[in-house]
């Protein structure tokens, strides 16, 4: 379970991000795991995708193995909301790990592509409303993706390894874990409620396991925090 300061109870999501950055820490007490406190996306950065012509693919997650969303144009001005690590890629710009999350597109590019005049990171971790994450193992089958409009999670179903996907998730107080489970097999996808409140803190990660009311989790992703909008 987790709990988070109270100073958020009843902050709307602009005062909630704002009063984010002063807070020492998020607690998680889930199987003895402290999230420590990210730094929350404040106002958007902006970058501009930069390839040698060809449009830059979209990932829902950090990673060459995430599911393709869509493509971007080469040029194109994006708004980037936060950065994470993820897997390395060799980019016109260099060759890099860090990846950023651009809202608008509905996930990340690698940074290697995206000309932001630095080198480094240029926005908060994605600790805080990052909105998608796949398990960690390199075929992975599970990616899910938290909706903030309605505090939902969209689950995905993307291997045939006899697995299902699965997200694990703590609600703001310390309630949980909860499971989000799509056992649909490979290719498909679910929409699942969390119940989580206006305003109200969500910890997350995404796994595959085998279909159960106390699953054994496997290849989870790290945890990530998000909100309910």
């Amino acid at each position: 379970m987790y709990t988070v300061a109270g100073t958020f109870s009843g902050m709307t999501r602009a005062q909630i991000r704002r009063t984010a950055g002063r807070t020492a820490a998020v607690v998680v007490a889930a199987a003895g795991v402290l999230l420590a406190g990210a730094l929350p996306a404040g106002a958007a950065v902006s970058g501009t995708v930069q390839t040698a012509g060809d449009p830059l693919t979209v990932r829902r997650a950090p990673s060459t193995s995430a599911t393709a969303v869509r493509t971007v144009a080469n040029g194109t001005t994006v708004a980037i909301d936060c950065q994470t690590t993820g897997t390395s890629v060799a980019g016109p710009l260099g060759t890099t790990t860090l990846w950023d999350y651009v809202p608008a597109l509905g996930g990340y590019l690698s940074d290697g592509y995206v000309k932001t005049g630095s080198d480094g990171r240029v926005a908060p971790d994605c600790g805080v409303g990052s909105g998608s994450a796949e398990c960690s193992s390199g075929s992975c089958a599970g990616e899910g993706q938290f909706r903030a409009s309605d505090a939902h999670f969209l689950v995905y179903d993307k291997e045939a390894d006899g697995k299902s996907a699965v997200v694990a998730y703590w609600l703001a107080g310390g309630a949980g874990p909860f499971y989000a489970w799509n056992s649909g097999g490979s290719g498909t996808n679910t929409d699942r409620a969390t119940g989580a409140g206006s305003g109200d803190w969500i910890y997350y990660k995404v796994c595959v396991a085998d279909y159960s009311a106390t699953p054994t989790l496997q290849n989870c992703s790290g945890g990530l925090t998000d909100y309910a909008a």
